[in-house]
């Protein structure tokens, strides 16, 4: 067995090559699992950074200096930022404060409903299984209460957090942004020299992040006006509210459309009951999600949708699970990262056993 084990190694890492992918993949998840925290704002600077890249480099393409195209991108982005705080964020705010105030009053329409279920569907339901149900569903809600709680008092405590991330995370886009050739010549510095398939997974990585990054946003604000507007025309309570969770919804694959169902067919539900608006609604609805799955995402994200769902889905339980939101955004990058690796490593051709006896 260690013979077995041993011959395997070799044949594997036998390229050196091979071997610094491997150290270089190792030390930055390492850096990433144990430093998360402490790396937080530069992680939302290099999303942002890559974001803006694009009209950096396109106003540097018409002779503007590096400097005087991120200076214009960083004033835009900076405007564009603080003109969603003054419009969007008071309706937010009341939309929230409104549902968490009518919030009981829903959860008690919806026991009620399923409390009449035995007397309606007799023979299909029975008194014990509604009880069971309506018995684990308060505890579920007794606990999300409790976490939320104690997210929200550990969130007070972090406002000086919050306000020094403001202003860390515009500081450390301008320089990603305006010393971006320095910074990476730099860093190839202290590199490897056997760095060959490294530069290669890094050369198509980096595209699939660009691309991945400006596509998710492109989805995020394509879904959540869609459905905003969906919801109004229907004159659906909370339109903005739950426009914007079902557009955020997306950057969880699968699994965010299905969560951020249930406040939508639950505010629906209370507030027409289930008749033919509640249906219709949640039939565009339906159509809204078909269309992102099927349409607009091979469209943004040609190359990564080649995953498989099921590989997507682990992915974003894994990653997610190791270092929490930003596995989750950067679930189908990373896979698509291990997939680049395997597709990358050199497979040794097989030792011809028989070749020195005939001889």
């Amino acid at each position: 067995m260690k013979s077995l084990v041993l011959d395997w190694f070799r044949r594997r890492f036998s390229d050196p090559n091979a071997i610094t992918l491997f150290l270089l993949l190792v030390f930055g998840f390492l850096a990433i699992y144990l430093l998360g925290n402490v790396m937080a704002p530069l992680l939302v600077a290099l999303v942002l950074a890559y974001l803006l890249e694009w009209p950096v480099q396109k106003l540097a393409n018409l002779k503007m200096s590096r400097t005087l195209a991120t200076v214009v991108v960083m004033l835009l982005f900076i405007g564009l930022c603080l003109m969603i705080m003054v419009f969007l964020l008071p309706t937010l705010w009341t939309q929230t404060s409104n549902l968490v105030k009518e919030l009981p009053n829903m959860l008690d329409h919806v026991r009620s409903f399923v409390l009449e279920l035995p007397d309606r569907y007799p023979s299909l339901v029975q008194p014990e299984q509604v009880k069971t149900l309506v018995d684990e569903s308060q505890k579920t809600l007794i606990t999300w209460a409790q976490t939320a709680l104690g997210f929200t008092v550990g969130s007070l405590g972090n406002v000086v957090a919050i306000l020094i991330y403001l202003i860390l995370v515009p500081l450390l886009m301008f320089f990603l942004l305006k010393d971006k050739q320095s910074l990476v010549g730099g860093l190839q510095r202290f590199m490897p020299r056997n760095r060959k398939l490294a530069q290669q997974v890094w050369h198509e990585m980096n595209v699939q992040i660009v691309n991945y990054i400006r596509g998710k946003v492109l989805e995020i604000i394509v879904v959540g006006v869609a459905s905003y507007i969906t919801f109004a025309i229907f004159g659906l309570r909370y339109s903005v509210l739950l426009g914007l969770a079902v557009g955020l919804s997306v950057l969880i694959p699968y699994i965010g459309a299905v969560v951020v169902t249930i406040p939508v067919a639950l505010v629906a539900a209370v507030q027409w009951g289930l008749d033919s608006t509640f249906i219709y609604l949640m039939v565009a609805y339906g159509v809204i999600q078909a269309l992102d799955g099927n349409v607009l995402v091979p469209i943004l994200f040609s190359e990564a949708v080649n995953l498989h769902p099921i590989f997507i889905i682990l992915a974003v339980l894994f990653f997610g699970g190791i270092w929490g939101f930003w596995g989750v955004f950067f679930a189908i990058p990373l896979a698509t990262l291990v997939k680049a690796v395997l597709n990358a490593w050199p497979i040794p051709e097989p030792e011809e056993s028989g070749a020195g006896e005939a001889a």
